[in-house]
């Protein structure tokens, strides 16, 4: 399954459940590393990074990781809808 069709399923589920999404684009003065989707549902909120099943974090994306879960965020690398089922 390719990343953009994973992209699809996790967005239509989450908001299926009430979730509010947005998508980060990576670009000029973007933060390295920073994940695919934001999802805040109740005042939680969780930075999702999208990956095939084979996919890698890069460094960048495992630092940002790393950062963001040492501030007390929320982090989750998916790689199909079962990863988010549970929300």
């Amino acid at each position: 399954m390719r990343e953009n069709e994973i992209r699809a399923q996790v967005r239509d589920y989450l908001r299926l459940k009430g979730w509010f999404l947005y998508y980060n684009l990576a670009g000029l003065g973007a933060y390295p590393g920073l994940s695919d989707i934001v999802a805040v549902k109740g005042g939680r909120i969780i930075h999702i990074e999208l990956k095939t099943k084979r996919g890698k974090q890069s460094d960048n994306q495992e630092k940002f990781q790393t950062d963001l879960e040492a501030a007390g965020g929320e982090y989750r690398v998916v790689r199909c809808i079962e990863d988010v089922e549970d929300l």
